[in-house]
This record gives structure tokens, sequence and C-alpha cells, in this order.
């Protein structure tokens, strides 16, 4: 893979997705500029999964910008919802991004077909990475983390669903831990435990050849 520049465009306008990609990119010492902050518009996510739009991103903003550009598309899938929210996740938050509301719904729609039970109540997070440069050239990195949906939320960490995902191998959700356990900075705290973490660990390892 090519060798990165030492700044990077982040295809967001998610403020706490913004603020966890800066946190994974932090140890490897590239400067970090997000979409929003640049004035980029947002493109139209219809893509039919997570790859097509986090390539959709990265492309529209790489070639706006002119620079080397990363985007992040990620989401929920509900084994029992037939992997919804999925590529949905952020459009059942409403243009508001209200998350409160999104996993209300989500909960509504498990107890309206009876899964109340944990086996009933399995999904995993999927995040898709997508590195585009300028000239068209792109590269794909899809890291997933397997879990069951509780209720009620439980934390104040993270965003998006964390607070009602609790990761297979453990008794807390996402919103119950920190950043660093989350993304496995800590040797104490073990291996990267989120999807967005892992889908670096592979994007990392491409890097280094």
């Amino acid at each position: 893979m090519r060798p990165l520049p030492g700044r990077l465009v982040v295809a967001t306008h998610n403020a706490g997705k913004l603020r966890e990609i800066a946190d994974l990119l932090a140890p490897y010492g590239h400067d970090i500029v997000s979409a929003g902050e640049l004035g980029l518009p947002e493109p139209v996510e219809d893509g039919d999964s997570f790859e097509a739009n986090a390539e959709l991103k990265a492309s529209a903003a790489a070639l706006a910008s002119g620079e080397v550009a990363l985007a992040d598309d990620s989401g929920l899938a509900v084994d029992v919802l037939d992997g919804a929210p999925g590529i949905h996740s952020a459009r059942w938050a409403g243009p508001d991004r209200d998350f409160t509301m999104a996993m209300r719904t989500l909960e509504e729609r498990l107890q309206q077909i009876g899964a109340t039970q944990p086996d009933a109540r399995r999904g995993r997070f999927v995040c898709v990475l997508c590195l585009a440069w300028p000239d068209g050239g792109t590269e794909l990195f899809r890291g997933e983390i397997e879990g069951v949906l509780v209720w009620p939320p439980r934390g104040d960490w993270g965003f998006g669903y964390d607070p009602v995902f609790q990761p297979d191998g453990h008794t807390r959700t996402f919103g119950e831990m920190s950043a660093e356990e989350k993304h496995g900075w800590r040797k104490d705290k073990g291996p990267a435990l989120s999807h967005r973490a892992r889908a670096f660990e592979m994007l990392v390892a491409a890097l280094r050849g």
C-alpha cells in the first residue's frame, strides 16, 4: 500500500466519530482535519453496503480537497432484525443525531417481536475504513465485534449505540468502557475490542507491509 502523507482529511461531520478516529490515529503522528472543518459537503450515502458508503465518502473528500482522505462507515447489525439498522444506523437517530431516540426505537422493535432473551438479542458492530487518494485509488479495511443488546442503556462513554452493546466475554457495555479499554491502547486492558480499532489494526498492518 502507498505510504500516507502527514496530514489526512477525515471524511466525517460527526464529532463523536471524529474524536475516536483522532484518538486511534494519535500514536502514528498524523495531523488530521475533518471534512466539516474544510466546509466539504456531506455526500448522499446511497451505497448498499458499509464498503460502498465508506468508499463513497472517502473518494468525495479526496477529490474535493485534493488530499488523502479517510472515511469510516459503521453501524450496528442485529440478527433478528435481518441486520438492521445496519448501514442506516445513523439515520435511525434522525437529523439531530439523537441516539437516545435511536436506542429506544431499537428496543421497541426488539420488544415487538418478543426478543427479550440474550440469545435473541445478538448482533455486531461493523466498521469499514476506506483510504482514498485524489487520483481515485482506494483501500478498504473491515473490523467487527460480536455482542448482545441490553436494556436499559448503561454508561456515558463512547457515542451512538455504545450504551446498549455488551461485547462477548464482558459484563459491561461499550458505554461503560473507557476509550483506552475499547481501543486496546493499554496492555493491561487487553487487545482492541471495538470494531473501529480492529479495522485500524488491519490498516496499520497494511501500512507496515
